[in-house]
This record gives C-alpha cells, structure tokens and sequence, in this order.
C-alpha cells in the first residue's frame, strides 16, 4: 500500500489547523465571538468561518485542479488587500458598536415636559444581532478562503497529480480549519462567558482590544500588499 497519499492528507490535516491560527483570521473572527457570552455560540461561529473558507477554497481549488487555471499574482493580492481592508472595517464596528451600547444619558420631551433618563442600545434587538453575526462569520470566512487560495491551491498542484487527491486533499484541509478555528472561537470566548454579567469594564476592554488589533492588523496588511508589494 503507498502511504505517501495517507501522509499527504495527514500533512493537509495538521495544516488547515495551523491555517486557522494565522493573526489576522483570529482578529477578524474574534471581532464577532467577542459579542457572545456563550462558547457554544461562539464555536458555532468559528466552525461557520471555517464552512465560509471551505467555500472559497474548493471553488477556486476546482477550477485550478481540473481546468489547470493559474491565478495571477494581481489577482491573488487584491483578494489579500479585501482581507485586510475587511479587518479594518470589523475593528471599527466592535468600536462603534461598544459606544453605542454604553448607557448614556438620554432627554426626550411628553407634551409640553421635558426630562432625562439613563438609556442603552445593549438588548435592543439582541437575537436578531446574533443571527447577523454568524451570518458576518461565514462572509469572512469566504472572503479569507478567496484571500488564501492562490498559494493553497498552487501548493496542491506542485505536490499532486491526481485531481481526486487534490482534492480529498482540500476537503481534509478544510475540515482541519473548522475544528481550529472553532477551538480558537471557544478559547476567546471562554473569558467572555465566565465573566457573564460580571466585571462589565474588563468585558468591554476585551472586546475594545479585539477592535483595536483587528484595526491595526487589517491597515498593516493593506500597507503591506498595497504599497510594499506594488498592488496600490
């Protein structure tokens, strides 16, 4: 029996776990599972990013395997440069989003009176919110799949031949990025969901520092892929 192909998709295995503990895709999903209080919820996003990334990564895996199409370097930075231009735009909601919910003074008049109240935006619409969030983990995970397949697949091409094995290989790879990148949405949540209705400061400044690093992540890759690396 020839190991090489069981090692093959071993190796693709360890790999899609490591894939899932690159920076910017903890910053980004971290951005999301920093809103949950529960680590199963937060799992669930880490495995729908994993599901998103699965997407891009066999779309474009098919079409380089079976087509023998080469994606040209412009193209595979401008999906990098999306990437880190979407890191940006995730820091600046969490931002947003923590200003928005802080309680704050609210006046507003009955009739001819006039009078103020402590208000927040923190429960208003809450499920709802929640919904859009896991939809937001699959969208960034497509997006990071498109950002990650050109070296991916062009590495299955120059180690195999068969189009089967490449693509077992993808598969095994992606299913290694869903189960580490849901592992890493529970570690990040785990603080979250123990301090569950306790110390809201130390929540908050989790949650500020998850905005901040994906922010500053998010414009290093773009001065990186756009100016280091010409595509700008």
């Amino acid at each position: 029996m020839d190991v090489l192909p069981f090692s093959l998709l071993g190796f693709g295995f360890l790999l899609g776990v490591k894939h899932a503990f690159e920076a910017d895709h903890i910053a980004a999903v971290s951005t999301i599972v920093s809103k949950y209080k529960s680590i199963k919820k937060s799992s669930l996003a880490g495995a729908l990013w994993g599901f998103g990334h699965t997407i891009s990564l066999l779309s474009v895996g098919l079409a380089v395997l079976l087509l023998k199409i080469k994606i040209p370097e412009k193209i595979a930075l401008s999906f990098e440069f999306i990437a880190g231009v979407m890191l940006v735009i995730l820091g600046f909601n969490v931002l947003i989003t923590i200003n928005k919910n802080r309680v704050h003074l609210h006046k507003h008049k009955h009739g001819k009176e006039q009078h103020i109240h402590l208000h927040s935006h923190k429960l208003t619409k809450q499920h709802q919110h929640e919904h859009l969030s896991l939809n937001k983990s699959l969208f960034i995970g497509l997006v990071h799949g498109l950002a990650g397949s050109a070296a991916l697949t062009l590495l299955v091409l120059a180690a195999i031949n068969s189009v089967l094995l490449g693509l077992f290989y993808m598969l095994i790879f992606s299913i290694g990025t869903v189960i580490g990148m849901a592992f890493i949405s529970s570690i990040i949540a785990l603080p979250f969901a123990l301090m569950s209705g306790k110390l809201e400061k130390t929540q908050t400044f989790l949650r500020i520092s998850a905005g901040f690093i994906s922010t500053i992540l998010g414009f290093i890759l773009i001065y990186d892929i756009g100016f280091v690396k010409g595509l700008i």
